[in-house]
């Protein structure tokens, strides 16, 4: 089998995929400076003639895959699919593969070094040097600036998949309380509450958005969840834009309801007007969707997807959690 990897992958985990299913051809999409479009991959498949397809923000469009149906799967290397038509893979029997909880660590870490930043003033207080403003008084900036611990506090996490637990497992060790509202997942953890989703927004002093998008999902942060939250409490989302109702939001932060909010997504990227009126605001601290964006994160998600191939390929091991469309099982057992 020879397989097409456009996406990040590093030696060793080329390396290792030769030796499970034969060959490996390299086609990095960064070297060209953007992710293959649809005739680009179209052009490529048709030159390399691969068994199959390991990409990551290519365009493997409807048109991509009917164009070449020989793929005897599509491996993508995020933990949301959003580039790949799922449905005419499924239609022409083409298992997908993602990667989820690639990113786990790079967010999980950046939430804390965020809630930091926040808590403390320290963006603000760095301002306040650099703009030469210490002029008298050797404890002007000790209590201008003095800021607030995250030990002590309670966090809630409203979804509890990879990103919530991997920065709960963090957290709990500063110390904290941690809760979490997910409908789906129950932890075996002692020191993690499984509560409503009221109670995330009424009682935290710090409330995390790790919501997956989906039809019930967008747009399910709204006024009538934020009004519950208390003045002083921060709001966190690391998670996708959508989820959340941005007027609400900013309403909620303009007129003081809450303490303020830590952005890494916003409704437009680039951003439009109203995203900008979040970001500008004295009380935002906003990053341009970067929460995952580490070089490790590229090794995490080829070795992700090794394993995924290895458990559903070579070792029998079909209902794994990688596969994108699992109702080809369905059609596998009916057959």
């Amino acid at each position: 089998m020879n397989i097409l990897i456009t996406a990040p992958y590093y030696e060793k985990a080329q390396k290792e995929l030769a030796s499970l299913f034969g060959k490996v051809t390299y086609h990095l999409w960064k070297k060209k400076g953007s992710a293959y479009s649809e005739e680009e991959l179209i052009k490529l498949l048709q030159e390399v003639r691969p068994d199959a397809l390991i990409t990551e923000h290519d365009q493997v469009t409807e048109r991509v895959i009917q164009s070449y149906p020989a793929l005897k799967f599509i491996g993508v290397c995020r933990g949301t699919p959003s580039n790949i038509a799922i449905n005419t893979a499924t239609a022409l029997k083409i298992p997908v593969f993602n990667t989820p909880a690639r990113n786990a660590q790079a967010v999980a870490e950046m939430f804390i070094a965020n809630l930091i930043t926040f808590m403390r003033n320290t963006l603000a207080s760095i301002k306040w040097l650099e703009d030469e403003k210490w002029e008298v008084g050797a404890h002007t900036s000790y209590l201008q600036f003095k800021g607030n611990e995250i030990a002590g506090k309670k966090i809630g996490m409203v979804g509890f998949g990879a990103v919530g637990q991997t920065t709960a497992n963090i957290l709990q060790h500063f110390p904290t309380e941690i809760c979490y509202y997910d409908p789906y997942y129950t932890s075996e953890n002692p020191h993690f509450s499984k509560v409503s989703l009221e109670a995330v927004f009424s009682t935290c002093d710090v409330v995390a958005i790790h919501l997956p998008v989906t039809e019930q999902t967008k747009g399910m942060i709204a006024k009538s969840l934020l009004s519950l939250m208390k003045e002083d409490a921060i709001f966190v989302n690391t998670s996708r834009a959508v989820v959340v109702n941005r007027e609400d939001l900013l309403s909620a932060i303009e007129q003081g309801k809450i303490r303020g909010a830590i952005l890494d997504v916003f409704d437009h990227e680039p951003p439009d007007e109203i995203d900008y009126q979040l970001i500008h605001h004295d009380h935002v601290l906003a990053t341009p969707h970067i929460a995952g964006a580490t070089h490790e994160v590229e090794n995490h998600h080829a070795d992700i997807m090794n394993r995924a191939l290895k458990s559903f390929f070579k070792e029998g091991q079909k209902e794994i959690k990688q596969l994108v469309n699992k109702e080809l099982l369905d059609q596998t057992h009916d057959g």
